[in-house]
């Protein structure tokens, strides 16, 4: 017998720590992958999470700088493009790959302040048109309906080289700051103007990786001085709008966890595996304090047998 529960309410449940009916279903699917699936049955027409029954719904805004995007190459393989990030980026024609970066817009702090009088908060950053459809479609279903953004370390590599930011961080951290502190304002700045228009969110869903397979990117130090009180506010925002706040943070990032128990994030993704991330030893030491979403081994996703997941 079907579940006569919303999938809105049955993640409250989870999220507020009580048992409820099953888990929720949710996953994010690269435009790779669906071109697959569409090859191999999918039907036209038909999107994954109808197909399937994920129960989240998550909306974005553009919080670049806006530069205009270039096709600076193309051949039957590759192309390379540069983004509203102002990235030169090379990747395969389908993107279904994680791209190589050829350049970034920011080398010095004087660029960093040319991209930082970018950053401002408007409406045309939202296609209200289409987005509001959506939204209304998605919101009558039940789903579980959240505002979606890179922030952090995350949206600060969209600007600076990986080796760059990590020297900042430890020589340069008032930078660094700033750079974290301006995304983040825009990031709630745009998520009032969004609400302001008619979205009524349940969460916001960000993402900011902090860690690789054998630990974090930094130290626990430079996280707690730089990222952590962002993290704080942000929060703070999104709790005072009735909203929860979920993490996306790949790799090993257990020692950043009772950080975000403080902080007031109400759900960590994706717990990979691979890098360590154990979700029932973490259930065990932090379930009471904080919501785990993941933990499926991506490795044995590749298997024709689904028995070991």
């Amino acid at each position: 017998m079907e579940s006569k529960i919303k999938p809105r309410d049955r993640i409250k449940l989870i999220l507020q720590h009580h048992e409820a009916d099953r888990i929720p279903i949710h996953d994010s699917v690269w435009e790779a992958t669906i071109d697959r699936w569409r090859s191999e049955g999918l039907p036209s027409g038909v999107s994954p999470a109808d197909y399937f029954g994920y129960e989240i719904s998550v909306f974005e805004v553009d919080t670049s700088p806006r530069f205009p995007v270039e096709v600076l190459y193309e051949n039957e393989r590759y192309i390379i493009e540069r983004n509203s990030y102002g990235e030169v980026r090379k990747n395969f024609r389908d993107y279904s790959t994680t791209p190589m970066i050829i350049d970034y817009p920011c080398k010095t702090r004087d660029d960093w302040e040319k991209i930082k009088s970018r950053l401002i908060a408007d409406d045309y950053r939202v296609d209200w048109v289409s987005g509001l459809r959506s939204f209304q479609r998605e919101y009558s279903l039940g789903r579980f309906i959240m505002y979606g953004a890179t922030v952090g370390y995350d949206k600060a590599q969209h600007y600076i080289a990986s080796e760059r930011l990590l020297r900042a961080i430890i020589k340069e951290p008032d930078w660094v700051s700033d750079i974290y502190w301006t995304d983040a304002k825009l990031v709630m700045d745009m998520c009032e103007r969004m609400i302001r228009g008619g979205f009524k969110f349940d969460g916001a869903f960000l993402y900011c990786d902090l860690g690789y397979r054998n630990g974090l990117l930094f130290s626990p130090k430079h996280f707690e001085e730089q990222l952590h009180p962002v993290f704080k506010e942000l929060c703070r925002f999104f709790h005072n709008y009735g909203m929860y706040v979920f993490l996306h943070s790949c790799g090993r990032v257990k020692e950043l966890i009772p950080y975000f128990i403080e902080e007031g994030i109400d759900c960590l993704q994706p717990l990979e595996v691979k890098a360590g991330m154990n979700l029932i030893e973490l259930k065990e030491e932090y379930g009471d304090k904080i919501s785990f979403m993941g933990g499926i081994d991506v490795r044995l996703m590749a298997l024709d047998d689904p028995r070991p997941i």
